[in-house]
């Protein structure tokens, strides 16, 4: 028997369990993000398969994304934030750290920033019409078509407070008709003929079960109905949208820090951009990315200037004013 004494024994055994319960810890990575579930149900399952490493996901609106990393800036839950708005990144810079990631000389000069955030996907606001409700000449072809009566109650939006691709079509319709008395007056004028649902992924839902005429949302979002075969249509706007870049991020005091950066690089490999593109309808952020073919050449597309670094500036305002808007119905 040993003569070691017992709380020498009991304190060993203490350090042991720490470092195993620390070593399992760095197994896995808290992932938070706004991807709906159909996407994370994909992509999880190939991360950990390609990594070795279990992710514990989060899901919820960008904007309830970040709040939550605020609430826990103290102590820290997440370790890496996936596809929100790169303008709600930008707002809340002080909660991430920066990282370059392995391909960083791979990311197309019109996504590379010296931000924080990276690029994940590129994504494109579109209008979603339901094909069997409205025939092409009837389908709305500018963002003001959106405000005639015809549409009064059939047109499907996300939260702008809760949604951070809201918040980016709200600033892209303000960038092409004006930071104004009069740009205001216009989006108001839309404002009243939507349905506002708490989450993006429901727009396109809605107008595929017929629930609205037209949606206002992302292209990928979209597309992913007109893949599956749906009753629906994608149409660019013809006075402009913005293309930018969804974004992601090492949060600042992350659990594991090294899974953050293990998942980004993932995210970032050329085989994840590639399913990002041909499975999710996105736009790629490499260099060397093929965009669907599916899709309309951006070429063709009208794409307004926006700017990311404004409209994080200016979301407390605008929040403002579009809770305004809700409450005065």
């Amino acid at each position: 028997m040993s003569n070691r004494p017992i709380g020498s024994l009991i304190f060993t055994a203490a350090i042991v369990a720490v470092a195993a319960t620390s070593a399992a810890a760095q197994q896995r990575v808290s992932v938070y993000t706004a991807h709906t579930a159909n996407i994370v149900e994909r992509m999880i399952p190939e991360f950990e398969k390609a990594t070795g490493l279990k992710a514990d996901v989060v899901k919820a609106g960008s904007g309830d994304i970040l709040n939550r990393v605020r609430a826990e800036a103290a102590n820290p839950k997440a370790d890496v934030i996936w596809s929100v708005g790169a303008e709600l990144l930008a707002a809340n810079s002080d909660l991430i750290v920066p990282y370059r990631p392995k391909e960083f000389d791979m990311i197309a000069d019109a996504f590379k920033s010296d931000a924080p955030w990276l690029p994940y996907a590129g994504i494109m606001n579109v209008f979603v019409v339901n094909t069997k409700k409205l025939k092409p000449d009837e389908y709305p072809r500018s963002w003001t078509d959106l405000a005639q009566p015809r549409f009064k109650n059939l047109v499907s939006y996300a939260d702008a407070e809760k949604s951070g691709s809201a918040y980016m079509q709200l600033n892209t319709f303000l960038t092409i008709y004006g930071d104004n008395a009069a740009g205001w007056a216009k989006f108001k004028q839309l404002f009243a003929n939507m349905n506002v649902s708490a989450s993006s992924g429901a727009v396109p839902r809605f107008v595929n079960d017929g629930e609205a005429s037209v949606g206002i949302t992302l292209e990928d979002n979209a597309y992913l109905f007109l893949k599956n075969g749906g009753p629906v249509a994608i149409v660019y706007p013809e006075d402009g949208t913005s293309v930018i870049a969804d974004g992601m991020a090492v949060v600042k005091g992350a659990p594991n820090p090294a899974g953050a950066r293990a998942f980004i690089d993932w995210a970032m490999s050329a085989p994840v951009q590639d399913m990002v593109v041909q499975e999710l309808g996105r736009r790629p952020i490499r260099k060397d990315g093929k965009p669907l073919a599916a899709l309309k050449p951006i070429e063709q597309v009208k794409i307004v200037n926006y700017d990311i670094e404004r409209a994080a500036a200016k979301r407390k305002e605008y929040i403002d004013k579009w809770q305004e808007l809700v409450q005065s119905r």
